[in-house]
């Protein structure tokens, strides 16, 4: 599927703190804990817990959180299909779009029982 202008702006728009839960929820779900789910966003974002419960209180929108956040050099080794998106093919133009569907697919592979040091991805 393609990323369009107005999807990735719809998820730009989004707020952070009204997934979050649904997040934990799920890998809650699938036996997986929050400290899990917040060691994962940690890699990905540089958000440690107080910063992540301040961008929570906050109400800031998945634009302002890719913003503030410190992506992975490693982040590009995040590939695969979330939402029907295959990552390594989302345009650069579109590069929140992208950072979004990686951290998916994180915590996609955290709620399907990925051990933490597959999804931690190390250069090789």
């Amino acid at each position: 599927m393609k990323v369009t202008a107005k999807k990735n702006e719809q998820v730009a728009n989004m707020i952070f703190a009204s997934i979050y839960p649904l997040y934990l929820n799920r890998l809650e779900k699938n036996g997986r804990t929050k400290e899990e789910l917040n060691q994962v966003i940690e890699w990905f974002t540089g958000f440690d817990e107080d910063a992540l419960q301040t961008l929570i209180k906050e109400k800031v929108t998945f634009g302002t959180f890719f913003q503030k956040a410190k992506i992975h050099p490693n982040a590009h080794l995040i590939k695969g299909v979330v939402c029907g998106y295959r990552i390594e093919e989302i345009e650069d133009e579109f590069e929140l779009y992208k950072q979004c569907r990686r951290m998916e697919k994180l915590i996609d592979e955290l709620a399907r029982g990925r051990k933490m040091d597959k999804i931690l991805r190390e250069e090789k």
